[in-house]
C-alpha cells in the first residue's frame, strides 16, 4: 500500500494553504492524498449544558469542511486519488493516528482556534514535537521556486534529516543549502577565550564536507552549497528561508514514545518565511527507495 500525504484541515485560510501545498506534494511524489478533520464533541455531550442538536450540528459543519476541502482538490487536481476522514476525537490524537503509517504530515501554521498574532498554532506546535513521520508546517511564501535549506547539527546524527533534504532537492531540481551556524558561549567570552574564527571555520567546513560527502555521491544531480555562519542557528535558518522553498530541520531523538522538538527546530517553525519540514531523527528510518518511491518531478 502506497503511503499517503496526510493533511489536516479545519476550513481556515491557513489550512487551505496547507491543503494546496499537500496537493502539489502528492502529485510530485505520485502518492495519494488523505484529508483529515477532527471534531472532539465530548465537551458538548453533557445534557445539562448543551442542547441535544449541538453535536449533530457540529457533525454537519465538520462534514462540510471535508466536502469543501475535497472540492478544492478536485478543482486543482481532479485525477488525484483522495480520501477523507472525519475523526471524533481531539485533533492531535486524530492526526497522530491517521499519520502513523503515512509518508508525510502537512499542517498549516495556524487554525481557526489561533489568535491572528500567534506565529504558530498549538496543534502544529504539538505535532512538531510528537510526530513520528516528517511534518511540514506550511507558512510564509509557498512558491515552489527557490533553494532547499537544511540545518546541520554536527553534534547529532543527521542521517534522516539529510536524506530527506537531499531527496526533496533532487525531486524539485533545486539547489540544497547546508547551513551550520555557531556562536561562542558568553561565559567563554567573559573568561577571555577568543577562538581564531578562520581556524574554526576551516575545521567546521572540513567536518561538514566529510558528513556531506556520502550524500553528494548518492545524489550527484543535486547542487550543494555548504555554509558556515557565526550567528544563532535560528537566525541563520530564518535568513536563509527568505530565498527558500523549504527549510528542513531535525527533531531530537525519540524519548520514550515520541521525538522532542529542540530549540532550533522550535525557532525555525516559528520564524521561517517558507514552509518548514521537521524530520524525526530515529533508528530504522526509511531508506532512499522509500523516500523516492514514485518521486519524480512532473513539472
Amino acid at each position: 500500500m502506497t503511503e499517503s500525504i496526510v493533511v489536516g484541515v479545519d476550513g481556515s485560510e491557513c489550512a487551505n494553504r496547507a491543503l494546496d501545498w499537500a496537493v502539489a506534494e502528492a502529485v510530485r511524489r505520485n502518492r495519494p492524498l488523505h484529508i483529515v478533520h477532527a471534531v472532539d464533541s465530548r465537551p458538548y455531550r453533557a445534557p445539562l449544558f448543551t442542547p441535544p442538536e449541538t453535536v449533530e450540528r457540529m457533525t454537519r459543519l465538520s462534514r462540510r469542511v471535508l466536502e469543501d476541502a475535497r472540492e478544492r482538490v478536485r478543482q486543482r487536481r481532479p485525477d488525484l486519488e483522495t480520501a477523507t476522514t472525519l475523526a471524533a476525537e481531539s485533533t492531535p490524537k486524530a492526526l497522530m493516528a491517521e499519520s502513523e503509517n503515512a509518508y508525510e504530515l502537512v499542517l498549516g501554521n495556524r487554525g481557526h482556534g489561533g489568535f491572528a498574532s500567534m506565529l504558530l498554532g498549538s496543534t502544529s506546535l504539538r505535532m512538531a514535537a510528537r510526530t513520528t513521520v516528517p511534518l511540514v508546517v506550511v507558512r510564509g511564501d509557498t512558491d515552489d521556486r527557490g533553494e532547499v535549506v537544511v540545518g546541520l547539527d554536527l553534534t547529532k546524527d543527521e542521517e534522516t534529516t539529510l536524506r530527506y533534504a537531499f531527496d526533496v532537492a533532487a525531486l524539485r531540481g533545486a539547489r540544497l543549502r547546508v547551513v551550520h551556524a555557531w556562536l561562542m558561549y558568553p561565559t567563554y567570552v567573559e573568561a577571555g577565550y577568543a577562538p581564531e574564527d578562520e581556524k574554526v571555520d576551516a575545521e567546521l567546513r572540513k567536518e561538514i564536507a566529510s558528513v556531506i560527502a556520502p550524500w553528494r555521491a548518492k545524489y550527484p544531480q543535486v547542487d550543494v552549497v555548504e555554509e558556515v555562519l557565526i550567528e544563532h542557528p535560528v537566525v541563520a535558518l530564518t535568513n536563509a528561508s527568505r530565498n527558500a522553498c523549504l527549510v528542513v530541520t531535525g527533531a531530537h531523538a525519540r524519548s520514550w514514545s515520541a521525538p522532542r522538538l529542540g530549540s532550533i527546530s522550535h525557532g525555525a517553525v516559528h520564524h521561517a518565511q517558507c514552509p518548514v519540514a521537521v524530520v524525526p531523527r530515529r533508528t530504522g528510518a526509511p531508506d532512499r527507495e522509500r523516500l523516492t518511491q514514485g518521486g519524480r518531478d512532473e513539472r
